[in-house]
């Protein structure tokens, strides 16, 4: 007989009030329950109590509820605070009365008839009514919402819960946005240690047709660093399918949400669930190997007519990312990469760039305190929020530590004392380029990109990498030493999608520095990502719609390369050397791989 339950994590299904409402008739609800659970192994089922005004009616719930735990299915409420979802997310109003009220009373409300609940991520705020106009005064908008929306946390969601149900555990979800969380009253500084556990919004959606352009990175990156804000208590990953025009977009969304080791991942929501797989969803680039295969998915609901059985829904494509991910995940060990840092309410001019990075195939650990124990740290211009960071900079590298900069940071920190450190100018003006010089071999981007002209002075820093601009040049990394190591500064282009056109040499020359102490690189071209552990085992994932050739550096202590999955071992490797033909310690395992495709590895000694 199969486990009800997955080996390595738990899946849950989110229920808005809408549907909770409709499982007043039990066929609603048993029909669906039972399809979904022929795809996936649910384990809890969240029922929400109130959305857009809307209230779930108690008795609905009570039996909605005795159905689902008669099935060894665990029961949670959810509440999602919104006046009118559908006219731009309008929130409640935390200066109104009735919304303060209002919001006390669903509270206790959920607590009575649950021992857990979530609330959905929209406990910001957006009003600027005349009311929090006149409450705000002079304040900040950021500053006036960080504190009342503390103070909304305690009293009016916490202190009723509690008092209702005193052994009630409430999370809170927290959105993808979260470089601008600030500014609408998120407070990353006060809430996760006010609520009990956090939830991560790791829905990354399609990276291009979408307001946000969020890169499919941040799926992973955005659970570690909230994992990072409150250890221990970030109890798992939540995606929709939303925006997702393939099924591989939104299979790599979950899995990237378990490549993070999210403990739980919840499916939103029952209804969207429901949606049929149509011929539409599969990828142009499938049959060509890609991770997931649209065709072995649906084979079983395929019609004679071409078309799929009316039951090929969402919860098909879940279920198979989930089958495959869950055959090697106990084999990693705890997530590992480069040390970042972004300060609690930093606000930035380089929103979202961790992301990119980490599509450049660099492992990406942020942190939301300073994190002096590393010997290699990474900081963009969210860094400069902490006014004390030029000191913290002299301080790693006096320590004999190496810290990389972007050209962000050093712009912002140009008047607070960095030119202590080396005197590096941006003035505004901007190169065009499509060149870049490194050592003594000239190097193609794949398209001419925009960066900010750096100036220096001549002997007191060094160009590793150059862009050429006609007979002139700037430079795209850089390096300075100080006290006992060196700085390194990165050069950001204006636009950070530029950061792919970077061909694979400079890449690999760059992240032989930013990734020194991680045991593992991938050397290709970008939007080939890299995630590392703890124990010696990594995956590497494309997400390019052709297939690509990439070298998997190690250090030589290694003498094969092991799949997770196939068992394949790759033991055919080159010695690395560096552009003076001297040994790196390193060597280099060649790797084809098919678009949209991972391998999970483990280095053997």
């Amino acid at each position: 007989m199969a486990s009800p339950h997955y080996r390595n994590f738990a899946v849950a299904v989110y229920t808005r009030v809408y549907e909770v409402n409709k499982m007043r008739d039990l066929r609603y609800l048993a029909e669906n329950f039972e399809i979904m659970s022929r795809h996936v192994k649910i384990a809890k089922v969240y029922l929400e109590t109130h959305r857009d005004m809307v209230v779930a009616d108690e008795g609905v719930i009570r039996q909605a509820k005795e159905y689902l735990e008669a099935r060894g299915v665990t029961v949670e409420g959810g509440i999602t605070i919104t006046v009118d979802e559908s006219n731009q997310f309008e929130t409640y109003c935390y200066t109104n009365p009735e919304h303060r009220r209002k919001l006390q009373e669903l509270c206790a409300y959920t607590a009575r008839l649950f021992d857990a609940f979530i609330l959905d991520d929209f406990f910001f705020t957006s009003c600027k009514c005349p009311a929090c106009i006149a409450a705000k005064g002079e304040q900040r908008w950021t500053d006036f919402r960080l504190r009342l929306m503390t103070e909304a946390a305690e009293e009016l969601a916490l202190a009723p819960a509690r008092a209702a149900n005193p052994n009630v555990k409430v999370t809170i979800k927290y959105p993808n946005w979260y470089e601008h969380f600030q500014g609408l009253g998120f407070n990353l500084e006060t809430e996760p240690a006010m609520f009990d556990a956090l939830y991560t919004g790791t829905e990354t959606r399609d990276p291009v047709m979408s307001n946000q352009h969020l890169q499919p990175y941040e799926s992973y990156q955005v659970f570690r660093y909230f994992e990072n804000i409150k250890p221990g208590g970030n109890d798992g990953g939540w995606v929709d399918p939303f925006g997702s025009f393939y099924l591989d977009r939104y299979a790599e969304q979950l899995w990237l949400t378990l490549f993070a080791k999210a403990p739980e991942i919840t499916l939103f929501d029952f209804r969207s669930l429901q949606r049929p797989i149509t011929p539409e969803h599969r990828a142009p680039w499938q049959g060509s190997g890609a991770s997931f295969d649209f065709d072995a998915t649906v084979a079983p609901y395929g019609l004679p007519d071409g078309s799929l059985a009316p039951e090929a829904r969402w919860t098909l494509a879940a279920g198979a990312a989930f089958e495959l991910a869950d055959r090697f995940l106990h084999e990693l060990g705890n997530p590992i990469g480069v040390a970042c840092y972004r300060p609690h309410h930093a606000t930035t001019g380089e929103d979202f760039l961790h992301n990119y990075l980490g599509m450049l195939g660099i492992p990406i650990d942020l942190h939301p305190t300073f994190p002096a124990e590393a010997h290699t740290i990474l900081l963009t211009e969210a860094a400069a929020y902490d006014p004390e960071i030029v000191a913290k900079i002299k301080r790693q590298l006096l320590d004999g530590k190496t810290v990389i900069v972007t050209s962000g940071l050093v712009r912002a920190l140009q008047t607070r004392g960095f030119s202590d450190i080396v005197e590096l100018h941006l003035d505004g003006r901007r190169a065009a380029t499509q060149d870049l010089l490194m050592g003594f071999g000239v190097h193609h981007a794949e398209r001419p990109i925009t960066v900010p002209r750096i100036g220096y002075l001549t002997n007191d820093s060094w160009e590793v990498i150059s862009c050429l601009v006609g007979v002139t040049g700037t430079p795209l990394f850089h390096s300075a030493r100080y006290g006992n190591s060196t700085l390194y500064m990165l050069t950001i282009p204006d636009s950070f999608d530029d950061l792919y056109a970077l061909p694979p040499a400079v890449l690999s020359r760059i992240k032989e520095i930013v990734t020194q102490d991680l045991f593992v690189r991938v050397d290709g071209p970008s939007q080939v990502a890299l995630f590392a552990y703890d124990n010696g085992t990594f995956i590497v994932e494309s997400f390019r719609d052709t297939a690509t050739e990439v070298r998997l550096v190690v250090d030589e202590r290694y003498t094969c390369l092991q799949d997770l999955v196939s068992e394949e071992v790759l033991d055919d490797a080159e010695a690395i050397t560096d552009w003076r033909g001297q040994p790196t310690g390193k060597k280099g395992f060649a790797l084809a791989l098919p678009p949209h495709a991972f391998r999970a590895f483990r280095a053997q000694t």
